[in-house]
């Protein structure tokens, strides 16, 4: 059997070995950027790239309809009936509206298939390791809209899972980040249209309703923890200025550092919205259309490994975090499994949802960071499959970290 530091070298000579196939991925995705739920040339093009190699079992259309699986082994273990250790690897490949490729999913499918092509390099050769490993890589839609991850969450698709990795484009290298929940929340008032002139007594205004609680959830926003957020729209107001309005409706965000708080802040807006409806006279609906996100939770001993892997490969982490609070589905699947969501510089200092990002993300200049990135994920499933005492701080970490 190799030992760890032979099978690291021999996961990054396969990465480099495959670099302009896994570019030539990653930009095929970028080029025809589709939207939550629709991407259905990603998932066909990610299907390809793994059914090539008749070694890996892939399942078209897993549980949802752009959602993949492609599994592998198990291989490896000692003298038998030793329990798999399931290492997955994730793919996202949603765009956003209007500007594409913008938060640079079609980097993250990349650097999930070339750390599990990479991982499989270096494992297939391999006899006596503590445990047989088996690699699964998940394609998962619709990480901008509804979330997909929580849909295969609820599907069973991570149930026989033990580790998750993925990586996520962003400004510089940080092996952890602290992602914040969301839930979006729509608001519709039902009022009485009248004409606004001859009969305005007639009318029950949906328009004020609106106003009232946008105005509501402003003067909310002075009680609310610093680290709070609430933002949105109105998104219809009326149909012309002699109608009193019959309906409106509000599109929010809602968002906590920790899912613990996220129903504090939820009934905190409720209630403004329903004071709104009250005084108003109009009927409120408040709908919750897709899944909450919850916050990321960090593991330890992946963290530190990553960064120990990502360092040796000349990858640099400031002492100084970016500030960022946005939000994943991962959050959701870290909550059941111990997993990594670490993010990595692409060579730009433009940000994430910007039509300048969406040009670094397809850019050449982007790969040196991406396969980096995928080589030091692997390297850290190779650390952890290669010991029994690692692996078992990793779920240590994991347990530590739900109960908090």
């Amino acid at each position: 059997m190799d030992t760890p530091q032979q099978m690291k070298d021999t996961l990054q000579r396969c990465i480099d070995t495959h670099k302009d196939e896994l570019h030539s991925l990653s930009r095929d995705i970028w080029s025809r950027p589709e939207l939550a739920g629709n991407e259905t040339h990603a998932h066909d093009r990610l299907v390809r790239f793994f059914s090539q190699d008749k070694t890996w079992t892939v399942e078209t259309h897993y549980k949802i309809p752009t959602a993949f699986r492609a599994s592998w082994g198990p291989v490896g273990g000692g003298a038998g009936g030793e329990q798999v250790v399931n290492v997955g690897f994730l793919c996202e490949y949603d765009a956003l509206p209007g500007i594409g490729h913008a938060c640079g999913h079609n980097l993250i499918a990349e650097v999930g298939a070339a750390a599990a092509v990479g991982l499989k390099a270096a494992l297939e050769r391999q006899t006596g390791l503590p445990r047989p490993v088996k690699i699964t890589v998940l394609g998962t839609p619709a990480e901008e809209d509804i979330g997909g991850k929580i849909d295969l969450i609820n599907a069973g698709a991570f149930a026989d899972v033990d580790l998750v990795f993925m990586a996520h484009p962003a400004q510089q290298d940080a092996s952890f980040l602290p992602c914040v929940t969301l839930d979006e929340v729509m608001v519709k008032y039902h009022g009485k249209e009248s004409h606004a002139s001859v009969y305005p007594w007639e009318g029950v205004n949906a328009l004020d309703a609106a106003v009232l609680a946008y105005n509501n959830l402003s003067a909310l926003r002075q009680q609310l923890k610093p680290d709070w957020r609430l933002h949105g729209i109105i998104k219809h107001g009326g149909v012309k200025p002699n109608i009193i309005p019959a309906y409106t409706e509000l599109d929010f965000y809602l968002r906590t550092p920790l899912v613990k708080d996220l129903n504090d802040l939820k009934a905190k807006a409720e209630a403004c919205f329903r004071a709104a409806a009250v005084a108003t006279g109009c009927r409120v609906e408040m709908i919750y259309p897709y899944h909450a996100y919850y916050n990321i939770l960090p593991n330890a001993t992946l963290a530190t490994l990553y960064e120990n892997n990502g360092k040796a490969l000349g990858i640099q982490f400031p002492e100084q975090l970016a500030n960022f609070v946005g939000s994943t589905d991962f959050g959701n699947v870290s909550f059941i499994v111990p997993g990594i969501h670490p993010f990595f510089y692409i060579g730009t200092d433009a940000l994430n949802h910007t039509e300048e990002y969406t040009k670094a993300a397809g850019a050449e200049k982007a790969q040196l960071f991406t396969l980096r990135t995928a080589k030091a994920l692997a390297m850290t499933a190779v650390d952890v499959v290669c010991s029994p005492d690692l692996l078992k701080q990793v779920r240590d970490d994991f347990s530590l970290a739900n109960l908090k």
